[in-house]
This record gives structure tokens, C-alpha cells and sequence, in this order.
């Protein structure tokens, strides 16, 4: 790691740190060739990673790079070089001077609705751009959103997820890579994400920093995904205004979610007119996006927006199982079809992992559980009850795993949720649990946690 004093690339001499997170740490710095200070971040090196995963994490902060490169607006965070130094990249970014949303919000607590909404819009602006040049930033949530001291200028940063229309994936195929609270329901589901994703996670955002938490905010990794999926959305009145605005970003049918510019008018309005009116009419149908799978075909009957079909219920216990961790262990879990061995799955093109079949229960398994909703048609021969579950509450004892689920608690410090019959086989410096014959598997890499820095 970087050290006061430091001079990278024989060029930016490192200053102080301004915050930590999972894959670098960023510094404040001096160009000493112009003069100026700006925010240097430096990769984090992980010595316990194979050759392919360091090349993978390197590939990643250039992807943020190149991502960034291609927007130009006020709204996102300039990206000024990249240099190599000490045998890995190091980005070199303009100096934000202030703090994060995150920040703010933990210092000041909520947020009023009307500096929520201009922050807001201001977001739907860098969208826009990014959007329009092909970029998906997929980690929207308000440590990545910086606000500017003296001007409040409203910034986007932290590209390193980013999706760009034409480059292949940067993660393993099947893996889940993101913020869970602020990811839409149909990446949790498997499906290909496009830019109503984004806007799914401004809605969450507005909702958050008005109210000072997402509306997903559970107790555990599996009932935050358990919210986002299948639970009735439920939204504070504190939101005011603005609460038809959020209602509308968070349609969890992504073709009948506010558009960017649907977005921009209700916000206006409800920023203009401060009387809570009826929400705005999502569009039934929108073109296809640049980076999104062409709309699927029409159903052939009803299905209520906020009942969940049996595949988003299997892919959202199977994806709780791959990220559930305690225990003060870090970890990096995914979820794969394997063939049985570690390349079977890798550099699969952006299409071709956008069509990965999710993991369902193992066919000797109960299909219905607590956490099963029932199809309208479906009728159980044994007369028993078909009514969903209700949702988990905050406060509440930590639930049972569903039926067909066993909790483990792993020597290597960390408790999983998986199905029945998967067995561990560790293979350092990860830890397996596969299914019979090896046709799934969920992976788990423990590490250190690291430290609870926010990002500024």
C-alpha cells in the first residue's frame, strides 16, 4: 500500500487517504507537473489470488477507466490519467471537495424532499450521458454519490462495475457483484439488465435519503434479497412529494418503469407543485435499450405486478444461499452451472451470460416452502394452504431456512444458507458446496474484513 510522501508514476506525490473500499484505496494527491491536487486510486493486491483472478481484478479498474473515459457531463467524476506503477494500474481522478451522500446522511440523517430530489435530478442527468454513450453503472447507492462542498454540484463515481455496451464480463459468470439493497429485482432474478436497472436504484436512493434507509433494508443478506424480489414494497410517508416519483422507479417490471425522462417531469413537478398527486403513469412498453435482451413474449394471461413466478422465487433462494455470510469474514460468493471443472465457465461473452440458467431447488426437494409464492392456477392435490409467507420484519428472530434448505456453519468462519444435498469440498483459497453430480456449486472466497472507511 501507498504511504505518505510517496511518489507514484514519478509524478503524483500521495498526500492523505480519503477512504477504502473493496477493490482500492483512494488518496488525496499532488500533480506536481501541474500543479494541482486530485484523488489517486490505488489497487488493492490480494495475494492469496490465482494469477487469473489478479489479472481479472486489474482488467477491472482499466474497465473503470475506459467506462468513465466515455461520458463527458458535469455529473460524473473526470477521470484525468492511468499509469502503471509497482506492476498495476493506478487511476488518477478529479478532487471532489466534500463528502458523500453517505457521508451527509450518516452525519446530518435524512434529507429533506426537496435537496433529495435536486440531488436526484442531477443523477437522472449523468444517467442520461451515461446511458446515451452505452455505459450501465449497476452500483448506484449513495456512498458513490458525491456532493460537492461549496457548489453542491452532484457527482456519479465509482464505475468499476460498470456494463459497456460490446465488453465482455469482468466477474465470473453467474456471479453477483453489487449492492443488494440497491439492486433491481431483475438482476437479482438473473435476467439481463439495461438502464431501467439504474433507475430502479436511484428509486431505492431517493427513498433512502429521504427516509434514512432503503425500503430492502433487512437484518440479512437473504432477507434483503428476499425484499427487493418478492415483498410488497412498502414506502414512507416522509417521502412526501415525492412519493409517487419513487413508486414509479420502483415498478419492479422493468418495461413499465419511469423512463429517465418520465422520471425528470414527475420530479419537476413534485419539486414545483409540493402536493402529493397520483402517481405517474409508467409506460406500458418501452423500445428496447442498446444493452438489453430484446422484450420478452407478451404472457399469455394476468399476472399482478407484485406476484412473483415460481423461477424468481428459486432464483432468489438460490442467489440468498450464495451470498449469505457471518461471522466477521468478508466474502466473495457466487453461484455457477459447472461442468465439473474451474474454465467451463469463464469468458463467456455478454450475451452468453445473460442467458445463464438460474440454479433451482434439486429435483427431490419440496418445490413449496415458507418462502414459495404459489402461481394464481396452481393447485396443491394435498388441500393445504397456498398463501404466501408473510415477510420478514425488522427485529424479528432470524427465519428458518426454507424447506429443501440447510444452514452450515463452515470451519472456515463464515454460516451458509444452501440446498439439501450440497456437499463442501474446499479448495483453497475458496470453499465449494456442490450439488449432486457437481451440476451447480456455490463458492465462497473468506478473507479479512476490510475496514469500514467511506469513500469521499
Amino acid at each position: 500500500m501507498a504511504s505518505t510522501g510517496e511518489l507514484v508514476a514519478g509524478r503524483y506525490r500521495i498526500e492523505t487517504r480519503l477512504g477504502r473500499g473493496g477493490m482500492g484505496t483512494v488518496w488525496r494527491a499532488r500533480d506536481e507537473l501541474l500543479g494541482r491536487a486530485v484523488a489517486v486510486k490505488e489497487l488493492h493486491v490480494d495475494d492469496a489470488l490465482t494469477p487469473e483472478d489478479a489479472q481479472r481484478q486489474q482488467e477491472r479498474t482499466l474497465h473503470e477507466a475506459r467506462s468513465v473515459a466515455q461520458v463527458k457531463h458535469p455529473g460524473i467524476l473526470v477521470l484525468h490519467d492511468v499509469v502503471r506503477y509497482e506492476e498495476r494500474p493506478w487511476l488518477v481522478m478529479e478532487l471532489i471537495d466534500g463528502w458523500s451522500l453517505a457521508d451527509r446522511m450518516a452525519a446530518e440523517g435524512p434529507l429533506p424532499p426537496a435537496e433529495a430530489g435536486r440531488i436526484a435530478l442531477a443523477l437522472l442527468g449523468a444517467l442520461r450521458a451515461a446511458h446515451t454513450a452505452g455505459v450501465l453503472h449497476r452500483d448506484l447507492k449513495p456512498a458513490n454519490v458525491l456532493l460537492e462542498a461549496e457548489s453542491g454540484r452532484v457527482v456519479l463515481s465509482d464505475f468499476g462495475i460498470a456494463q459497456v455496451a460490446g465488453q465482455t464480463r469482468l466477474t465470473q459468470t453467474g456471479a453477483f457483484v453489487g449492492s443488494p439493497e440497491y439492486t433491481a429485482p431483475e438482476r437479482m432474478s438473473g435476467q439481463r439488465s439495461g438502464p431501467a436497472s439504474d433507475l430502479w436504484s436511484l428509486g431505492v436512493l431517493l427513498c433512502a435519503a429521504v427516509a434514512g434507509e432503503s425500503p430492502f433494508h433487512r437484518d440479512s443478506v437473504a432477507g434483503v434479497l428476499h425484499a427487493v424480489v418478492l415483498d410488497e414494497i412498502a414506502l414512507p410517508d416522509t417521502l412526501g412529494p415525492l412519493l409517487p416519483v419513487v413508486r414509479g422507479l420502483l415498478e419492479r417490471d422493468p418495461e413499465r418503469r419511469l423512463t429517465v425522462t418520465a422520471a425528470e417531469q414527475a420530479l419537476r413537478a413534485a419539486l414545483d407543485d409540493p402536493t402529493p398527486l397520483t402517481p405517474p403513469t409508467p409506460p406500458a412498453a418501452r423500445p428496447t435499450p442498446t444493452l438489453t435482451a430484446p422484450a420478452p413474449a407478451p404472457s399469455t394471461g394476468p399476472e399482478p405486478p407484485t406476484r412473483p413466478t415460481r423461477s424468481r422465487t428459486a432464483m432468489v433462494l438460490a442467489t440468498a444461499a450464495a451470498v449469505v455470510a457471518t461471522g466477521g469474514i468478508a466474502t466473495g460468493a457466487w453461484l455457477l452451472a459447472t461442468n465439473g471443472n474451474d474454465s467451463g465457465d469463464r469468458g463467456k461473452r455478454t450475451d452468453e451470460a445473460a442467458d445463464e440458467k438460474p440454479l433451482t431447488p434439486p429435483d427431490d426437494t419440496s418445490p413449496s416452502g415458507p418462502d414459495r409464492t404459489p402461481d394464481p392456477d396452481d393447485t396443491r392435490p394435498d388441500g393445504g394452504d397456498t398463501s404466501p409467507a408473510p415477510p420478514p420484519t425488522k427485529g424479528t428472530p432470524k427465519p428458518k431456512p426454507p424447506a429443501g434448505y440447510r444452514t452450515v456453519n463452515d470451519p472456515s468462519g463464515f454460516s451458509l444458507t444452501v440446498p439439501d444435498g450440497f456437499t463442501r469440498s474446499p479448495e483453497p483459497p475458496r470453499v465449494y458446496y456442490y450439488s449432486a453430480a457437481k451440476r451447480f456449486r456455490i463458492g465462497v472466497h473468506p478473507s479479512p474484513s476490510p475496514p469500514k472507511d467511506r469513500w469521499r
